[in-house]
């Protein structure tokens, strides 16, 4: 009996591991959404399902007393990807300028702020909660920018009669490392000097709600990734590079499985000394 027990717990161990080990795998799968391109302006019927949204950004930011720090940032959409972020999805989505009629811009204003130390070369940014998020459509394709004077201003806008607001929030949190010593990022043209991710809350409008069909309600949560360039700590600079876009909402803790999985191996040992009691 005594044997039987052991080699009960050992499976039961076995199976957890194994059911750790895949929910480790699927957590970094991306949630879908669904785009309805029909809902803008001058663009052709077409919905599609992505996961991911890939695009550049261009950021001011100025350097404060006390390592602290403000960001002013401009997000441009490149484009929509499926398959957990590994497949180009074909859209209308085009780029300010484009004279393809049936395009249009999406775009995203972000400003937020925060703190950061540097320990051995090595800087971390720790983003604070506060600032604003904006995402816009831009059915003509024909906004232009203006980049602020410091990283407390919000980018200015021109052209843009025709952009509507499809969705609004407030960063909650993030981080970032910038490392010079990285092969990739070299003496000072380096392309690829660190990254970052940071969440924001989000909310769609009710033209947003026609654009992002599915799920519905939609997601209340947008993460942001990317990669940055070299720059000196000090006044005010401009940093530029990729940054992707995914959706979430209120995450299931992953303990969960855990739990049951404590809970599983409470029971025969509970069995166990019940049947030697």
């Amino acid at each position: 009996m005594k044997k039987l027990i052991q080699k009960t717990l050992m499976t039961a161990a076995v199976t957890g591991a194994l059911a750790l080990a895949s929910s480790g795998a699927m957590a970094q799968t991306f949630p879908d959404f669904t785009v309805n391109e029909g809902s803008v302006a001058g663009a052709a019927a077409n919905t599609f399902t992505a996961d991911k949204v890939t695009g550049n950004y261009t950021e001011v930011i100025s350097f404060g007393a006390n390592n602290t720090f403000n960001v002013s940032l401009l997000w441009n959409a490149g484009q929509f990807v499926a398959n957990n972020g590994s497949s180009p999805v074909a859209s209308q989505l085009g780029q300010s300028g484009s004279v393809v009629s049936q395009q249009y811009g999406l775009y995203a204003l972000y400003t937020g702020s925060g703190t950061f130390t540097t320990t051995g070369g090595k800087t971390t940014f720790n983003f604070t909660p506060g600032g604003a998020l904006s995402v816009y459509i831009d059915p003509n394709t024909n906004t232009t920018f203006g980049q602020p004077s410091n990283g407390s201003s919000a980018w200015t806008r021109a052209n843009s009669g025709d952009d509507y607001l499809i969705g609004t929030g407030m960063p909650t949190s993030g981080q970032g490392t910038l490392d010079p010593s990285l092969s990739t990022c070299g003496s000072s043209n380096g392309i690829n000097c660190g990254s970052f991710g940071s969440s924001t809350s989000f909310s769609l409008t009710s033209q947003g709600s026609q654009f992002f069909t599915s799920p519905n309600p939609f997601y209340n949560v947008s993460f942001q990734s990317g990669q940055f360039n070299n720059i000196p700590l000090t006044g005010t600079q401009t940093v530029n590079g990729s940054m992707d876009v995914i959706f979430g909402g209120t995450a299931v803790p992953e303990p969960a499985s855990v739990a049951l999985i404590g809970l599983g191996l409470l029971g025969l040992g509970m069995s166990r000394r019940k049947k030697q009691a």
